[in-house]
């Protein structure tokens, strides 16, 4: 070979180790960047030259001209991406999981450093007291003192639910945000690696790692899944539903909730709409929202995927009260939600199934806790009531009267006494006293029997309809009782003392009649109710903290097989370097003896 041609190929060995000594340098530098792929440098032979062709011999008499920097080879492994990102979305489901329960833990087992258990046996204490001594007004005094003390940190604690529910649904709303941002991301990621990989000799591997580092933190918010077209673009789906395809991002909207402020994800590709008068589209996200949440949390069904869902499973779709856990009052709202009546609900009863327990309810912890919280403070109040207007003489059964709104005679069977301002237990309207009242409807009507007689009936609570129910967010103390509570008086028409309602109200905080919820089994009273409660929530967050770490340690398990294909080995870029330094200096010196040589030649040939 021409000595012209030999300088020619010492040039390119010293600039191809060059470019190789930077590929190492660049691993070097990022060893520690969260989701950077390790380059390998791939450096190829050119084409010989062939000096002769002899079909005798086994190999025709050819030169090399060098080497050249091929690619940068971009390894990962796509099984092993997969499998990381289903099992990092599974891993944070849990571990927002974990941090609800943690938190409703801390909301029930404190109020203001004083555990709500104590509220309840101080007036478990109140009661006893009364038995003692029912006509002294001091005993009545701390009762209705008591009394008091219970609604209103019974309120403090479901507010305190009710403000985490709104905290929850602005991370809702702030993750929305991020995953619509990640995929306008990905969008113009796409384009910046198609341009410059279309030519075929450049290779956009940082663009990549930021593209994969998209996906990463994509996975960990929803279930997704993605794939790659023709052109190198990834594709991705959430839920199955495409979100990023070809130049398009279909981004996820959000439908607000006007009574509780709660946001909905829905997709409005897949949504009706109608344009209002303000030019502004409303749309009807009726099954077009991205979660279904009444689907039961499984890892066989893959809905315990993703933080978002997690959220939006705990925050739950409103405010949760004790009538989510009444299976007749769910029903009812099932039918009325599907167009169903009753009638028909009762011919076809196992094509909708047995009584309805609500599955947004039991999914999401916060509305169950809420929902259970709220069914403690509603038999309490209602049987405290139910005592006293007993002793008031409220009776039920059938009357016959004239429906003050309509004037039509109706018969029911309702809770009823007549009107007596000077009865006991009575006020100076005639109406018994109670010792929880609600904040906006009245707990009686006025009526007249057609027997000629003046009645009060009892204007039951009817789960469809909220104003009429004895929740936690609905209650107030008798403002008469709060003023005077002296007025119980407990003392009998002959002067004796009610021994009766006192030992009525212990009887009742000892009974063991109460569950948790239709799932739980166990009985229990009123004053071990509460402890129960917070135990299960315990309990709960037990489990949860405990699939949690076993979930990290198979992700950890997972990632380090990954890290092995995709991570940055100092010890292994460090050999690269001394090898490559090695071929520079050999290209170096290979140069330096062609140089002089020719250098010789000339100087020897002009002489």
């Amino acid at each position: 070979m021409p000595l012209m041609g030999s300088l020619y190929i010492g040039a390119s060995g010293l600039q191809n180790s060059q470019n190789a000594l930077n590929t190492t340098a660049h691993n070097l530098s990022n060893v520690d960047t969260p989701g950077y792929t390790r380059q390998q440098v791939q450096l190829s032979t050119r084409s010989y030259l062939k000096l002769s062709v002899d079909p005798k011999s086994v190999n025709n008499k050819q030169t090399g001209l060098g080497v050249y920097y091929s690619r940068v080879k971009y390894v990962r492994d796509y099984f092993l991406d997969q499998t990381y990102r289903k099992e990092s979305g599974r891993s944070m489901f849990y571990e927002v999981s974990t941090g609800v329960l943690e938190e409703i833990e801390s909301q029930l087992g404190e109020l203001n450093g004083e555990a709500f258990q104590t509220t309840i046996e101080d007036l478990w204490t109140a009661i006893e007291e009364l038995a003692k001594d029912p006509a002294s007004s001091i005993t009545q005094g701390v009762l209705v003192q008591r009394s008091s003390e219970f609604i209103e940190r019974a309120a403090a604690v479901y507010d305190g639910l009710a403000s985490y529910q709104d905290n929850l649904n602005t991370q809702i709303k702030q993750q929305i945000d991020k995953i619509n941002m990640y995929g306008r991301q990905l969008l113009a990621l796409n384009d910046s690696i198609r341009a410059i990989e279309s030519g075929g000799i450049e290779q956009a591997n940082d663009l990549q790692d930021a593209r994969n580092t998209i996906l990463d933190e994509l996975s960990q918010l929803v279930s997704m899944s993605y794939s790659y077209d023709l052109e190198g673009n990834v594709e991705v789906k959430i839920e199955g539903v495409d979100f990023v395809k070809g130049s398009m991002c279909y981004e996820i909207g959000l439908d607000v909730d006007e009574t509780t402020g709660f946001y909905t994800p829905f997709w409005p590709t897949n949504a009706k709409y109608y344009i209002d008068e303000n030019g502004v589209k409303v749309y009807n996200i009726d099954g077009a929202e991205v979660f279904d949440l009444e689907r039961p949390i499984s890892s066989d069904l893959d809905t315990d995927i993703g933080g978002l869902r997690a959220m939006l499973y705990a925050r739950g779709d409103h405010r949760a009260d004790y009538s989510d856990l009444d299976a007749n009052v769910c029903t009812q709202r099932k039918l009325d939600a599907l167009g169903i009546t009753r009638e028909e609900y009762l011919r076809n009863p196992k094509v909708y199934g047995q009584k309805y327990y609500d599955s947004m309810v039991s999914n999401s912890v916060l509305m169950n806790i809420q929902g259970e919280f709220d069914q403690m403070v509603h038999s309490i109040i209602s049987k405290m009531n139910q005592i006293l207007e007993k002793g008031a003489g409220v009776q039920t059964g059938s009357l016959t009267y004239v429906d003050p709104d309509s004037g039509a005679t109706k018969t029911g069977n309702v809770r009823y006494c007549e009107v007596d301002p000077d009865g006991y237990l009575r006020d100076s309207d005639g109406i018994p006293f109670q010792m929880f009242t609600k904040i906006t409807t009245e707990e009686y009507t006025r009526v007249k029997g057609t027997d000629g007689k003046e009645y009060y009936i009892f204007n039951e609570e009817n789960g469809m309809e909220p104003d009429s129910l004895y929740t936690t967010k609905n209650l107030q103390i008798n403002p008469l009782l709060m003023q005077e509570p002296s007025r119980l008086g407990f003392r009998k028409e002959d002067g004796s003392e009610d021994q009766q309602i006192a030992e009525e109200m212990k009887a009742a905080f000892q009974e063991k009649g109460y569950t948790l919820n239709p799932n739980v089994t166990k009985r229990t009273n009123f004053i071990d109710y509460y402890m129960d409660l917070v135990n299960q929530v315990g309990g709960n967050g037990f489990i949860y903290r405990g699939i949690y770490e076993n979930q990290q340690s198979a992700l950890e398990s997972i990632d380090g097989s990954r890290q092995q294909v995709v991570g940055v080995s100092s010890d292994e870029e460090l050999s690269n370097m001394i090898k490559f330094q090695n071929a520079y200096n050999a290209s170096s010196r290979y140069i330096n003896v062609i140089s002089e040589m020719l250098e010789h030649i000339i100087n020897t040939l002009g002489v």
